[in-house]
């Protein structure tokens, strides 16, 4: 036979207002008192002398059975706050479900007190040992079983309640980290704008360059947690262009040789934006892509770090004619190679003041045109084998005006 007393499936947790060292409130012996307690015994006689010396103790939320194979299905669906278990059942036995109760991640908190009629104390050891809260012999002393009972809710209730402070905590920090995270970006954002309205009034081009980027890097194999890095140190690619006059920047035509030489340093001014250096250490930086890295390794943002190289080399060619650093394949960094990719396709794709916006075949056209002298072969089949996410990019951040 089972009975049971209506109760919810969600995980049950003992709430009180106590003081440390104090007494337990009315509140705490109310909460205990309407605590979930579960009897498991195949004799139903010491089922209703269990429950009545409860229910004199003003215990009112009690359930039981007396199938033991039943036990596990109602802790599982019930989540009692205790068990009460007798060992000795003849479906399965009380240390097996006790076994079965403590290996399960969700349930081996719950107190289980054995009562048992079993006088050998190597039994009573093995219980103890299996994980029992407490132990009591039959026939139990009503108030005997009325304290011990009272002592482990007690125990659970603390418990419970430094659970949930703990859970509250986290919650809060997540929380916190969230509004930091989005804070952080959004300042990356404002700093990539600032740059980007020197020659582009809407500001979309830096949008849309951290946007094609991570579905690049994406289609290349990055992981989620280092595409949400890759995406906003993207955006700072022509942070540089700040230190760009504007009689240069905003020049309707062709550059002079002069001229260009001086929009080219908008790549060293990026750098030097993001984590000044000595001119020692350009020099050395100068030398190989990998002697850089080390160099621009710090504890900083992850993000800023990252800019950095981006920002150095998104120019750089893989046939080793771009500037400033004259790096050529695999020596180019390879979020450079990917941001380089992202970059002229949206320039080309894009009106600017010395160019109408080109058709997507034009710009394809263009991008194939560079394999293996202007990009890196892989990062193209990478960006061409997202097409349709790259367009709808393209269509999403669009400017307006």
């Amino acid at each position: 036979m089972i009975t049971a007393t209506p109760c919810s499936t969600g995980r049950q947790r003992l709430s009180f207002t106590s003081h440390a060292g104090h007494e337990p409130t009315n509140d705490l012996r109310r909460d205990i008192q309407d605590a979930k307690i579960l009897i498991v015994d195949d004799e139903m006689l010491n089922i209703e002398v269990v429950q009545r010396y409860l229910d004199i103790g003003g215990f009112t939320n009690i359930f039981s059975t007396d199938h033991a194979g039943q036990a596990l299905p109602l802790i599982g669906y019930h989540r009692p706050d205790l068990v009460l278990l007798d060992i000795q059942m003849p479906e399965i036995g009380g240390l097996q479900i006790l076994s079965a109760v403590r290996s399960d991640p969700d349930l081996s908190q719950t107190p289980v007190i054995i009562l048992t009629g079993c006088s050998d104390p190597e039994t009573k050891l093995v219980a103890l040992r299996a994980g029992a809260t407490d132990l009591l012999s039959k026939p139990v002393h009503s108030e005997e079983l009325l304290a011990r009972i009272s002592n482990v809710l007690k125990v659970k209730a603390f418990q419970d309640q430094l659970s949930l402070h703990s859970e509250r905590l986290e919650d809060a920090v997540r929380h916190r980290t969230a509004e930091l995270e989005a804070s952080r970006l959004e300042v990356i954002h404002c700093l990539a704008r600032a740059a980007e309205f020197r020659d582009d009034d809407t500001g979309q081009h830096v949008l849309r360059v951290g946007r094609y980027t991570r579905i690049i890097g994406e289609q290349m194999g990055f992981s989620p947690q280092e595409l949400d890095i890759l995406e906003p140190a993207a955006q700072l690619h022509d942070v540089g262009k700040i230190g760009i006059a504007d009689s240069i920047l905003l020049k309707p035509g062709k550059l002079s040789q002069e001229e260009f030489e001086q929009m080219q340093r908008h790549c060293g001014f990026g750098k030097r934006i993001t984590d000044p250096i000595s001119e020692a250490d350009a020099k050395i930086l100068r030398q190989h892509a990998e002697i850089g890295a080390k160099i621009i390794d710090s504890s900083r943002s992850p993000i800023l770090e990252l800019a950095k190289l981006i920002a150095l080399t998104h120019h750089e060619r893989w046939d080793g004619s771009g500037y400033p650093l004259g790096l050529a394949g695999e020596d180019i960094p390879l979020c450079g190679r990917i941001t380089a990719v992202a970059d002229v396709f949206d320039a080309l794709s894009s009106r600017r003041p010395y160019k109408p916006a080109f058709s997507l075949k034009k710009c394809f056209a263009i991008l194939e045109e560079g394999r293996g002298t202007h990009f890196d072969p892989q990062v193209l089949d990478a960006f061409f084998a997202k097409r349709s996410d790259i367009i709808a990019v393209q269509i999403s951040e669009a400017d307006t005006d």
